[in-house]
């Protein structure tokens, strides 16, 4: 009963984290856990304990007497985000290149080669790419702690990032690209250029939360 309960959790979690970052749940709106329900489907309990899960990965906020609002969009704490991001992505890709099994380089190869034919604009596919391309990279270094950490920062920045695109099509591209540039040297067991990858990867995410504020970034490095 209790991993049906986990199984349920997870699902309503995924359904109310793919509304919060395509703003089908808006910033700063209220949501209540009956109107959650209606919405995906799902009883009371699976449906709360996701709220809760978001209210500890930052994407709701959970006001005692006043309810439950989507938690804002913030520039400030998306440059914080990716400071701790930076050391932990590098870490994870340092410790993927050595510990991935046979068929993890394998899925790795086999999205880069996804990234590489994705075309188009469709947001919600593309964030399932990339969802699956970050899963990919955190459960090849395995190590659970890592994971842990790593998720919620992940789901933030993806957040942030699709609600600042200036241009879809054109970042969808560079995303891709990007994400294809990490996937493959840790496939290939390239450390150094799987590193430089993936710091390349948040350096263009910097430069994109600078933009967000209407000034440019520091560039590389």
């Amino acid at each position: 009963m209790a991993e049906q309960l986990s199984n349920k959790t997870d699902q309503v979690y995924a359904l109310l984290e793919e509304m919060i970052t395509f703003q089908d749940l808006a910033p700063g709106e209220a949501v209540s856990e009956s109107q959650l329900m209606t919405r995906t489907g799902f009883g009371r309990t699976p449906v709360r304990e996701a709220l809760q899960r978001l209210a500890r990965e930052r994407m709701v906020e959970i006001h005692p007497h006043r309810g439950v609002f989507v938690a804002p969009v913030s520039v400030e704490a998306h440059f914080r985000l990716l400071e701790l991001r930076r050391g932990l992505e590098e870490m994870a890709v340092r410790f993927a290149t050595f510990r991935a099994q046979t068929r993890q380089k394998e899925q790795m190869l086999a999205l880069a080669g996804e990234l590489d034919a994705f075309t188009g604009t469709d947001v919600r596919a593309f964030g399932t790419l990339l969802k699956r391309s970050h899963a990919a990279i955190v459960e090849a270094a395995h190590n659970e702690y890592l994971q842990l950490a790593m998720a919620p920062l992940q789901a933030l920045s993806r957040r942030f990032w699709f609600a600042h695109l200036p241009d879809v099509a054109e970042h969808l591209r560079i995303a891709a690209d990007r994400h294809a540039h990490i996937l493959r040297p840790v496939a290939h067991g390239d450390a150094a250029a799987a590193v430089d990858a993936a710091l390349a990867l948040n350096d263009y995410l910097t430069d994109l939360t600078y933009a967000a504020l209407g000034r440019p970034g520091p560039g590389p490095g």
